[in-house]
C-alpha cells in the first residue's frame, strides 16, 4: 500500500490549496493597526448608510411639499387643453372659412355635402 502523506504531495488539487494557504498567511496585516482599521472602516461605513438614509429621507419630504404644487400646474394645463380643444370644435370659425371658400353651407359635420347625383334623376 502506498504511503497517504506521499501521495497527497502529488496531487495537484492539494498543493494549490497549500500554495493559497502559504499567500494567505502572508497578506495578514501584522500588528494592531489591522483591528484598528477595521474598526475606522466600520466607523465610516455607518456614517455614510446615516448620511444617505437623511438624504433620503429629505428629498422625499420635498417631493413630497413638491407634489400641490405640480398637482395645480397639471390642472391648469388640463384646463387649458380642454379649452383649445373646445375653441376648435365650436362652429363659428369653421362656417367662416366653409362660406369663405365659395360653398353652400349645406354640411352635415364638417365634411358630408349633399349634392344632387345623376342616377337618382334617371328615375
Amino acid at each position: 500500500m502506498t504511503d497517504p502523506r506521499h501521495d497527497r504531495q502529488r496531487n495537484a488539487a492539494w498543493y494549490a490549496a497549500q500554495q493559497w494557504r502559504e499567500r494567505a498567511q502572508q497578506a495578514r496585516p501584522q500588528g494592531g493597526i489591522g483591528g484598528f482599521r477595521l474598526i475606522l472602516t466600520w466607523l465610516l461605513f455607518g456614517v455614510m448608510m446615516i448620511v444617505g438614509t437623511l438624504l433620503g429621507l429629505f428629498f422625499l419630504l420635498v417631493g413630497w411639499a413638491m407634489l400641490p404644487f405640480l398637482r395645480y400646474r397639471m390642472k391648469k394645463r388640463m384646463e387649458r387643453m380642454r379649452a383649445e380643444q373646445a375653441e376648435d370644435i365650436g362652429g363659428d370659425d369653421f362656417g367662416a372659412r366653409y362660406e369663405h371658400s365659395g360653398r353652400h353651407r349645406d354640411v352635415l359635420e364638417g365634411q358630408y355635402e349633399v349634392r344632387d347625383d345623376a342616377r337618382d334623376h334617371g328615375r
